[in-house]
């Protein structure tokens, strides 16, 4: 597995680009094939799913944008991450902890979000 750190920058890189064809592209580096995303709120798979899922939240919150909340860490294939949401203030809107698994070729075959405060 890669450093968990850059996984977790990737991921992050992925939900705060907006400019819709940028945003694709990081999609299909930074997912497999086949990935799937689950979170108290939303669901995608695969890279339609995963983009349309996030182009549907940047939607949802304009100017908004995520930011990593401490260390991540990882083992096996398995990473762990924090981050926050901020509106385009820098006020804290939300935060969470995602749970990543690593494939093979370094990109992520599953992630599950969970909401700490929202």
């Amino acid at each position: 597995m890669s450093n968990p750190a850059h996984i977790a920058a990737q991921y992050l890189a992925v939900w705060n680009e907006r400019d819709a064809a940028a945003r694709r592209a990081l999609v299909a580096r930074t997912f497999s094939l086949d990935a799937d995303y689950v979170d108290p709120m939303m669901r995608g798979a695969g890279h339609d799913g995963i983009d349309a899922m996030i182009a549907g939240a940047q939607s949802h919150f304009p100017g908004h944008r995520f930011a990593l909340d401490g260390t991540p860490d990882g083992h096996n294939d398995v990473v762990r991450f924090s981050w926050t949401l901020a509106a385009p203030d820098g006020k804290p809107v939300a935060n969470g902890t995602d749970v990543a698994r690593v494939a093979a070729d370094g990109r992520l075959a599953s992630v599950t979000g969970f909401l700490n405060a929202a």
